[in-house]
């Protein structure tokens, strides 16, 4: 197992520290769940992953083929429904530049193709295992 993040919480309700490399980001919960919102819930943290790797994936393709786009917004929603057990994700995508209507069309299936995207569209498969300490 090759190891990319690590999350670690102590009595603190409800912060967790999660490091990745030299980067650190803080989750925590609202204050309505009996956290101190001082960071991103983990809803908030796994739809902002797909977010980042649009942007990413998007801005890779167009600098590569040249394009004259400026900027990508990507706007995120996700819903539950625990007693369907479906979870829906809503992505609405902006590109602002100076781009024709095929380039527009070819960057949507491009973030349609980002990583993320793909591992959160197929089956996942989470083996968790106990270290002893």
């Amino acid at each position: 197992m090759t190891t990319i993040a690590n999350a670690h919480i102590g009595r603190d309700h409800y912060k967790v520290t999660i490091n990745a490399g030299k980067n650190v980001v803080i989750a925590d919960e609202g204050e309505a769940n009996g956290g101190k919102d001082e960071g991103f819930n983990p809803f908030e943290l796994f739809i902002a992953s797909l977010g980042a790797c649009t942007c990413v994936t998007v801005r890779m393709y167009a600098d590569r083929k040249q394009m004259n786009l400026d900027e990508i917004k990507v706007n995120l929603g996700l819903e539950r429904d625990d007693e369907k057990n479906i979870t829906n994700i809503t992505r609405r995508i902006e590109f602002i530049g100076n781009l024709t209507d095929a380039e527009r069309s070819r960057l949507l299936e491009i973030a349609n193709k980002c990583p993320v995207h793909k591992i959160m569209s197929n089956p996942i498969s989470i083996n968790t295992q106990m270290i002893e300490s």
